[in-house]
């Protein structure tokens, strides 16, 4: 038996590193970039922090300083807003999909809420631009493009993400715990607030960290809905990347990734404080 595993310990192993690999080698390969003394191009000169200090510059007195901060301003409220109400929303879903409804209409609501999980965001993009143009029309100039359409696009397609991971962990809940509440009496908002939401927690915590990294790296459809002082981190990566590969921007990304590992360690650390 011990022969066996041998090899096979060997393969999962150099499979677990090559993956590894693939996963953080970019990323440690920007993050060292964005030390290059050159301010263009991936050829090494040297060692420095200049973006860095620029990045942190006065937005008064530094104009690519104040184009960072406007970026990071709309792409953190953006992620903020979307995240908040797909959270809030991808949760009522699940728990609404956890009615006795009918066979028929059970499956029906599956495939609407899978949809938007699986479009191509080109095509998902596509159908948005087409609905605001008509709302724009019909309703009100609300629906110019800009934050307030941002907002609304990321929010159709995170909730089928958060709703998602709150069903399934609805589903390895099962109803048990919730029957048993019941039989003791307890009031909807009691067996809710003691029973479900504590249980649900890791899972609604997983689906707006999931919520917010879609609408970090969303591209495609931020491009169609966006506005001209709506421009999001992505955004602005690509148009500056459209005139040759920026330094500055390897220190950027490097800050975000940062920024969005720090997140992540510390809303797994309040899931656990949390679940314990």
């Amino acid at each position: 038996m011990s022969s066996g595993r041998g090899p096979w310990r060997a393969l999962t192993t150099v499979a677990a590193f090559f993956g590894f690999g693939l996963l953080y080698v970019p990323l440690l390969a920007v993050a060292m970039y964005s030390f290059n003394t050159a301010e263009r191009g991936l050829i090494w000169t040297g060692f420095s922090v200049r973006w860095y200090i620029e990045l942190l510059a006065d937005p008064e007195t530094s104009r690519r300083a104040r184009e960072i901060r406007e970026v990071a301003v709309n792409t953190l409220v953006l992620g903020g807003a979307s995240t908040v109400i797909s959270t809030v929303l991808g949760t009522l879903l699940a728990l609404g999909m956890r009615f006795p409804w009918p066979s028929s209409v059970s499956r029906l609501l599956e495939s609407i809420v899978d949809i938007p999980a699986v479009a191509p965001d080109i095509t998902f993009a596509a159908v948005l631009v087409m609905a605001f143009n008509v709302l724009r029309r019909v309703v009100d100039h609300w629906f110019e493009p800009g934050m307030t359409t941002m907002i609304i696009s990321h929010v159709t397609f995170e909730i089928a993400f958060v709703t998602l991971i709150v069903r399934s962990r609805l589903v390895a809940i099962g109803p048990t715990l919730s029957e048993a509440a019941m039989d003791l009496y307890a009031s909807p908002w009691r067996h809710f607030r003691r029973v479900t939401l504590p249980l649900l927690w890791p899972a609604i915590v997983g689906g707006a960290m999931l919520a917010f990294t879609l609408s970090l790296n969303d591209f495609v459809i931020s491009f169609f809905t966006s506005g001209p002082r709506s421009v999001t981190l992505p955004l602005y990566v690509y148009q500056s990347q459209m005139r040759g590969v920026r330094t500055d921007l390897f220190a950027i990304s490097t800050l975000l990734l940062i920024g969005v590992a720090a997140s992540i360690m510390i809303l797994e650390r309040l899931t656990r404080w949390r679940h314990n």
